[in-house]
């Protein structure tokens, strides 16, 4: 697993791809929240905190990252090279979890520079450092929990198929059912009750408790268990390719 995930690592850092991932990341992000006029623009916003970057990140990580992931298998496929790995004597559980950590830990370093807005909005309030930071923390943590879904999604779209751009797409698709499908659902119906009960199968609803600052066990076993079950799915596949 060891060595899939070196190999990743490797490959998104020794083209283009990884730092342009990372960069376009960090300069949309950068746009939207302090140069472009509109809802997510923390200077028309008024206030000092980073609820607008965390009502953000989540959807420009839902395009991110399947473009990040449609080439872990897909392009193995394409390539010819999955049948070799796959009859290589390592399970195809640590083959997943492998291109997993790769696609994740990108993600992740894709994060780190944004630490610096927690800086900024500390010194733009009008008292210094007057800000929430359960609350910044809660969302990161939340945010850390999201991408990890998406990830094991992406993965997954790409076992599916040898053509990337399907794989991008079906990853697209999937990714914004789970996330805000749900809460656009639950808009048909007018009963309170009705309405919060599908709103809890959607991730947009358990990320917002996290974000919160609120750590609630149920929005964690939630998105481990979509994670897991999209590895799961994937291994699946997997195993089904190999025989």
């Amino acid at each position: 697993m060891l060595a899939i995930f070196k190999k990743e690592i490797q490959s998104f850092f020794t083209s283009p791809i990884g730092y342009l991932i990372i960069g376009l990341f960090l300069v949309l992000n950068g746009l939207f929240l302090w140069v472009f006029k509109g809802a997510f623009n923390i200077f028309d916003y008024g206030f000092a905190d980073l609820s607008n970057f965390f009502l953000l990140a989540p959807w420009v990580f839902l395009f991110l990252i399947p473009a990040i992931s449609m080439k872990s298998f897909s392009e193995e496929k394409k390539l010819g090279t999955l049948e070799l790995l796959l009859i290589k004597p390592i399970s195809t559980v640590k083959v997943v979890f492998g291109k997993f950590w790769g696609v994740f830990v990108l993600c992740v370093l894709a994060m780190l520079p944004t630490l610096i807005y927690v800086y900024t909005i500390s010194n733009l309030g009008l008292t210094e450092g007057n800000y929430d930071l359960g609350v910044v923390l809660g969302s990161y943590f939340g945010l850390l929990f999201l991408v990890a879904m998406y990830v094991s999604i992406g993965i997954f779209a790409s076992s599916l198929s040898d053509n990337q751009i399907l794989s991008f797409i079906l990853a697209i698709a999937i990714s914004f059912l789970i996330f805000y499908g749900f809460n656009a659902l639950s808009g048909l119906y007018t009963v309170g009750e009705t309405s919060e009960f599908i709103k809890s199968f959607g991730a947009k609803n358990h990320f917002e408790s996290i974000a919160r600052g609120i750590i609630d066990t149920r929005d964690i076993i939630y998105f481990l268990g979509c994670t897991f079950f999209f590895l799961y799915l994937t291994n699946i596949r997997l195993k089904n390719l190999s025989k």
